[in-house]
């Protein structure tokens, strides 16, 4: 329902279920809805899916968390091969399926599917069965994030055991930031939520094992996005560029950077983290703005090709008495040609004067 809202109002973004706990859902009915918001997106769907990670979600429909990876892959398969066209007869521990076939398929010929890896390889290792995509969730610690080159070999291994390929273009990774104009406002404006999420959600709520409570919103920030290697950026638009490289050679490439969107600072200022990332980083980090420094690179190491257009401007205003007598009334900034051609009209006035 949220993507297909966010469709009505878009018309260029990828919109990716994020994701569906596919454990918790017939695969029929899931793979009906897909091809609803594939349709009402004009095909932009992205179908991501997990076994289920809130042991809460498990408990409550009365589902056994040992059992939800296999049912996951079992589901992607049949959901799979609906997409392909086929009528299915199935029957499972978990679902029942006779003569089952959809009547519309999906509008794009091949949709995306992904699929979430967080700790174990069971994510990495369905990426590998089947060729499909990765949402890499665990990169947001910098534990997770030095362990992507081992959780990447997990696909490459099934990859090679099921004859399928998966590729780096497809790997998805989640990586979390809040940015400003200077490090300091930064901190100021995502400290004390950082805090309070941590400490009131992580730690409190989750009771996730190891994590321990942060003791000020400074600490907080030291612990999250400080040092050298850390997975988490509070600062300015160059310091996430540099997180983003810094994941990219620790990783050996993906093909996606995944922004985690939170609460940490109030809705005005996360805004307008999220406009600088648009303005500066994404530019810097897709190379369009490559061509601009190699002119700038080029202009600065080669002045002296362009002072050639400057004694063009100084020979023509010397061969008239009057423009050469007001080099001296002439200062800078005054001539409307570019500063790049213009020369230096009062060191000429002073040639002059001497």
């Amino acid at each position: 329902m949220f993507l297909a809202a966010a469709g009505e109002r878009t018309k260029r973004i990828k919109l990716g279920t994020g994701v569906i706990s596919l454990p918790y859902h017939h695969p029929f009915n899931v793979a009906q809805r897909m091809v609803q918001l594939d349709y009402m997106t004009g095909g932009r769907a992205i179908f991501g899916s997990g076994p289920g990670a809130l042991a809460s979600d498990a408990h409550t429909l009365g589902i056994d968390p040992m059992t939800q990876r296999d049912r996951q892959d079992e589901a992607i398969a049949i959901i799979r091969r609906l997409f392909k066209g086929e009528r299915i007869t199935a029957k499972s521990d978990w679902f029942t399926m006779n003569d089952a076939a959809l009547q519309i398929l999906p509008l794009q010929e091949d949709m995306p599917f992904v699929v979430a890896s967080q700790i174990s390889p069971s994510g990495m290792t369905l990426a590998g069965k089947y060729g499909i995509g990765i949402i890499s969730l665990g990169s947001m610690s910098t534990q997770g994030l030095m362990a992507l080159p081992t959780q990447w070999g997990f696909a490459e291994d099934a990859a090679k055991k099921h004859g399928t390929t998966v590729s780096r273009s497809d790997w998805r990774v989640l990586l979390t930031w809040h940015i400003a104009e200077s490090r300091e406002q930064a901190r100021r404006e995502a400290g004390p939520g950082l805090m309070h999420w941590h400490n009131e959600y992580n730690v409190r709520t989750l009771q996730r094992p190891g994590l321990e409570p942060f003791t000020s919103p400074e600490d907080a920030i030291e612990k999250t996005a400080g040092g050298e290697a850390a997975a988490s950026t509070i600062g300015t638009p160059d310091d996430l560029v540099k997180t983003i490289k810094n994941l990219m050679r620790v990783s050996g490439g993906v093909g996606t950077i995944i922004g985690f969107v939170h609460d940490w600072a109030n809705p005005e200022n996360t805004r307008r983290s999220w406009d600088m990332v648009a303005r500066y980083v994404v530019p810097e980090i897709n190379g369009y703005i490559d061509g601009l420094h190699k002119s700038q690179k080029f202009v600065i190491e080669n002045r002296a090709v362009f002072e050639r257009a400057g004694q063009a401007v100084m020979a023509k205003i010397m061969e008239n008495d009057k423009a050469a007598a007001a080099l001296s009334l002439t200062g800078p900034g005054r001539v409307a040609i570019p500063t790049i051609n213009a020369p230096d009209l009062q060191k000429e006035a002073a040639k002059r004067k001497a």
